[in-house]
């Protein structure tokens, strides 16, 4: 009988620890989220290096309409970046792809809804110095640059460059060298004459110093006409012209990764734009993904010379 009453005893202690818990995180929880809104808190984001410029201009903006706020934004290789959302070492990531199921599985796990939003259309802008008077290149030509049958500038029509392509990628786990490895469906690098730098700014320094450099970048480093710093990176470069044609017939099959033949989907080496979030309470994460995909924010997009996914419409109303 006095095991029984000490059974008891101890059940109505359990249950009521577990009844504290529940209280103390609940209480927890909702204290973080009092403190985490879509106007006030602060957060981690992280960012492939290559879209930098737009990330640094989106989140400062925030900032400055929400003073309470904070982001602490980190530039990491995509894969990395990815990886860090995933173990909850940031809220949220930039990238220009979906979650795979190995990598969606870790939020399933644990019962994460998340939230994936694709706010923008951006491209890889191919570069090269002034000295190059080459400033069109094929899809074709690119292939058999990275499938190896093409390895030197004068297999490639209308240059003026001799010698060895060397093809320059700031990481050698970004987003650029991702995206055009996929898109020529690569499966081995060996043999390709390739050079990683450690940024897109040090992509463009390296092709201007080099004549024979081909680089690779993300759009938005060179497209903000209002900047000082696009003026800067841009001298003495060439942007390429890239046509999907295999026989094109004249500078029209040719288009450069700009605002205009991104949205129309002219630029061949075109690329969605997501923010993948773990949020999930309605917080700082979502407050900055509203803004980017349904307000003001797509004007910021607009002006860095990409194509947001939701144009932010603009009413004129003409009186006579």
């Amino acid at each position: 009988m006095a095991s029984l009453c000490t059974y008891k005893l101890m059940m109505k202690k359990l249950l009521w620890s577990f009844v504290v818990s529940i209280v103390a995180f609940g209480c927890n929880s909702e204290k973080q989220q009092a403190l985490d809104t879509p106007s006030r808190g602060e957060i981690t984001v992280v960012s492939d290096e290559s879209f930098r410029p737009l990330v640094e201009q989106l989140t400062g903006t925030y900032s400055g309409i929400y003073p309470k706020t904070n982001f602490n934004v980190l530039f990491r290789p995509e894969k990395e970046a990815i990886a860090m959302m995933l173990r909850d070492s940031a809220r949220m990531v930039f990238c220009t792809r979906v979650l795979t199921k190995g990598e969606q599985a870790v939020l399933d796990q644990r019962k994460i809804v998340g939230i994936t939003e694709r706010i923008a259309t951006d491209g890889v802008a191919l570069i090269t110095g002034k000295a190059n008077t080459d400033s069109l290149v094929t899809m074709a030509e690119l292939r058999g640059l990275f499938n190896g049958q093409l390895k030197n500038w004068e297999q490639l029509r209308g240059g003026n460059q001799a010698g060895p392509v060397t093809l320059v990628f700031d990481n050698g786990n970004g987003s650029n060298i991702d995206f055009v490895l996929r898109t020529f469906a690569v499966k081995s690098i060996q043999g390709i004459r390739i050079f990683t730098a450690k940024s897109n700014r040090e992509v463009i320094s390296y092709v201007r110093e080099n004549p024979r450099a081909l680089g690779f970048i993300g759009v938005n480093w060179i497209s903000d006409g209002d900047e000082a710093l696009t003026a800067e990176l841009s001298r003495d470069l060439r942007v390429l012209g890239v046509s999907d044609q295999v026989n094109p017939t004249g500078i029209k099959d040719y288009f450069q990764p700009f605002q205009r033949s991104l949205g129309l989907q002219d630029y061949p080496l075109r690329r969605p734009l997501y923010i993948i979030s773990r949020e999930a309470h309605s917080g700082l994460g979502s407050g900055l993904i509203n803004y980017l995909a349904r307000d003001v924010g797509s004007l910021i997009i607009e002006k860095l010379g990409l194509w947001p996914t939701r144009p932010y419409n603009r009413e004129v109303y003409i009186q006579k």
